[in-house]
């Protein structure tokens, strides 16, 4: 087995995200090399229980959703430095059943997630190399650091009505700036990376009013361990806190409306050979505060590399 395919398979992190703005991917500072691109195709299974603030009047709501997703990633040379741009787009099916003022009621939507573009470029290490020239780095450099930023947004693309409570879409643009870095000792590496997501104004949420958001800030880690060339896993943890709510220009009790989640993931990928790669992962969520969700993700996803 080629050096270079100790490292591809480390690179396709999961193409199908949960409901949560707090997805603890690993893999986002990775050394790529240049000018290729990289497919992935996937499957995720999320089952939740929502709490949502009172005042809304919705009570015990239980969600399922299936999603299938594709992202696309394509690295190339920025100012000397390696980047990348990501593309993701996920299709989605939930459903949601709870009380509404005391009623049973149920829902179901179907239709397009947000679509998520991020751009990213490691400053420290990973130098921009194709080829044999990547491969022979690759295999020398046991121990590394590498830094990098990255803008992540989320845009408005998702399916969404103004006259339901509960959509696939957001109608928002977020904005997440990020910042991390990846130590790799031998075959263990350890990666951390903060974010602020910072909010557009929906102009027109539920029954034409309108929603402000306050910044979220996240903060993920992730350590992994490289078993064989073609076999890795991984364990993840994040937190994130903030992202409080007005509507038309009232705010909501901050007991009530502040996000504070915690999230751990487990992840591993295998690969086939040199362009064909899977990977299996669960996700498990939970808040801390009287809003926000509980919930369980399984997923699986096949990446293609040329």
């Amino acid at each position: 087995m080629k050096p270079m395919i100790r490292y591809l398979p480390l690179l396709f992190v999961a193409c199908v995200s949960s409901v949560h703005a707090l997805e603890p991917d690993p893999r986002q500072w990775d050394h790529l090399p240049i000018n290729m691109n990289f497919l992935g195709v996937g499957y995720a299974y999320t089952e939740a229980d929502v709490y949502i603030n009172p005042t809304i009047q919705l009570e015990n709501v239980a969600m399922r959703v299936d999603t299938v997703a594709a992202k696309y990633i394509r690295s190339f040379e920025w100012l000397e430095k390696t980047a990348r741009i990501d593309i993701k787009q996920a299709y989605q099916k939930g459903h949601w059943k709870g009380l509404l003022a005391g009623q049973a009621t149920e829902t179901t939507r179907e239709g397009m997630g947000d679509s998520v573009v991020r751009v990213a470029v490691n400053l420290l290490g990973s130098p921009p190399l194709e080829g044999k020239a990547f491969g022979r780095f690759r295999k020398q450099a046991e121990n590394e650091v590498i830094a990098g930023v990255a803008m992540k947004v989320r845009l408005p693309t998702g399916d969404y009505h103004s006259d339901k409570l509960i959509n696939l879409g957001r109608n928002q643009y977020i904005v997440t700036p990020q910042a991390g870095f990846m130590i790799r000792r031998g075959n263990w590496m350890t990666e951390l990376t903060g974010e602020i997501a910072i909010y557009s104004d929906n102009d027109n949420f539920f029954n034409g009013k309108k929603l402000e958001n306050k910044p979220l800030y996240i903060t993920h880690v992730h350590i992994g361990y490289i078993f064989r060339p073609d076999l890795w896993a991984i364990g993840s943890f994040g937190v994130d806190y903030g992202g409080e709510s007005r509507i038309d220009g009232v705010d909501k009790d901050d007991k009530n409306d502040k996000k504070k989640n915690v999230g751990w993931a487990l992840s591993s990928g295998y690969a086939i050979d040199r362009k064909n790669h899977i990977k299996a992962s669960y996700t498990g969520i939970r808040t801390k505060e009287s809003t926000g969700f509980d919930s369980d993700t399984f997923a699986i996803s096949y990446s293609y590399i040329w």
